[in-house]
């Protein structure tokens, strides 16, 4: 069969250039058409085949994302109760937040179907019992898939506090629970608190490099993969890029320690840009992150619910959260297609150039002693607050929008009577050993100067 485009001249992106320059009819095409993001890359109006530089090293598997329900266990019967719903209901894998250490896991976990789910557990403590409790479960039920994301460089990161007296305490216990479980999946890395402190893409993925940096050199022989769990904002294609970036340069270190498996990426939509007013803008912010993430390749997802900045945990707000990646997976077809960003120049530059950016942070960190000295000495957080403040800046001036907030706000709407949970940053007087880095929205002051002129 004949080939069409056969009949076409190919054009180059030089004769599209003076094409488009011809049109603007004066105006200056890099003042027009080019804009500078916060990684100080330059988007171009158009990207052609001639400036391509290759596909970079990613396979994502786009039709294997799991959609993930997260669950905080205060009481044990109604979590489980909890839980089983979500899976009838389309959850395919559970994260389970703990705070307490005496939370009988084993009831928890043997009242679930482990040969269907995957389960995630978020913990706020270190104990080798408790992990040796999950590690009994995974010797009984052999298709079962736990990670425990053991993370105590970002618990002094978020809190300023190990999670036991000093580091070398933390890295012993998390070493001992390396050496001695099996099948779990222990090491966790929460970069997310990057993004919803404000820190940019670039800032985000390096970051979380340091930190699994800092893992395999403090614990040996790493036998099950890491996970990121990652947030994702409404920068539709470089939140794409910036995941592809993130697996791709992981892969690259981990080669260096001789660890062979890929990275398991745990995505969950950003904090940083949700509202208190207006919240069903938060659905629209949702469903795009969560597109993001699936094209980016994330392993699993976790929805925001509309409502999860302001109100309890409720079952109208995790349906809908959770039905938003069913219709996604089921409806829209998101799970057909391997590969999806494949063939965009487009995503492929953007990935290349966030790739490098972070990379050569990532050497900067690494040769000014490390993730965790750089912590410890203040550096990280007031890269983060840098990064935070311009991003303020162009929100209250008008240039980063929020829909219903800072740009077409319903000054009949009242939220004051309807919080239940304290949406603003919360200050708790204690002594830490650094500086923690604080998770803050966008919005809050704005909120906060209504809320106090509600009548």
């Amino acid at each position: 069969m004949k080939n069409l485009f056969e009949d076409f001249d190919p054009i180059s992106s030089k004769q599209w250039k003076q094409k488009i320059q011809f049109e603007l009819n004066g105006s200056e095409y890099n003042k027009t058409l080019v804009w500078n993001s916060p990684e100080d890359i330059m988007v171009k109006p158009f990207y052609h085949k001639d400036e391509f530089e290759g596909a970079a090293p990613i396979f994502t598997k786009a039709s294997e994302f799991r959609i993930c329900q997260n669950i905080f266990v205060h009481n044990l019967e109604k979590s489980i109760l909890r839980a089983i719903d979500s899976i009838n209901r389309g959850a395919e894998s559970i994260r389970f937040s703990i705070e307490d250490e005496n939370t009988d896991v084993t009831k928890l976990l043997e009242s679930l179907p482990l040969d269907k789910v995957t389960i995630y557990f978020n913990l706020s403590f270190i104990s080798i019992d408790f992990i040796k409790k999950i590690e009994a479960i995974t010797k009984k039920e052999k298709k079962t898939i736990i990670f425990c994301n053991l993370d105590p460089i970002s618990q002094l990161a978020k809190e300023g506090n190990w999670f036991v007296t000093n580091e070398k305490n933390n890295f012993e216990t998390l070493s001992l629970i390396s050496e001695t479980t099996k099948n779990l999946s222990i090491i966790g890395i929460n970069s997310g608190l990057y993004q919803n402190a404000g820190a940019n893409m670039v800032q985000q993925i390096a970051y979380s490099l340091g930190q699994a940096n800092e893992y395999f050199n403090k614990i040996a022989n790493i036998k099950k993969p890491m996970v990121f769990e990652v947030s994702v904002g409404t920068n539709y294609f470089f939140e794409i890029a910036k995941l592809r970036a993130l697996r791709q340069l992981f892969n690259l270190i981990a080669k260096e320690y001789n660890h062979n498996l890929d990275c398991h990426l745990l995505v969950s939509p950003t904090k940083r840009n949700k509202t208190v007013y207006d919240y069903n803008v938060n659905m629209l912010r949702t469903t795009t992150e969560c597109m993001s993430a699936i094209l980016g390749g994330a392993d699993a997802i976790a929805n925001l619910p509309y409502d999860a900045i302001y109100h309890k945990d409720n079952e109208f707000g995790d349906r809908i959260a959770r039905n938003q990646l069913l219709v996604l997976k089921h409806e829209s077809y998101f799970d057909k297609v391997n590969n999806p960003a494949d063939g965009s120049y487009y995503i492929e530059n953007l990935t290349h150039q966030l790739a490098e950016k972070a990379l050569n942070l990532f050497k900067d960190i690494e040769a000014n002693g490390g993730f965790l000295k750089q912590l410890n000495e203040g550096i990280i957080q007031r890269k983060i607050q840098e990064s935070a403040d311009k991003e303020q800046k162009l929100f209250d001036t008008g240039k980063e929008v929020l829909l219903g907030t800072n740009k077409y706000p319903n000054k009949n709407d009242k939220m004051k009577d309807d919080i239940e949970l304290y949406p603003f940053v919360k200050i708790k007087p204690r002594k830490t050993l650094i500086t923690p880095i604080i998770e803050k929205r966008l919005a809050e002051q704005v909120e906060y100067d209504r809320i106090k002129e509600e009548k």
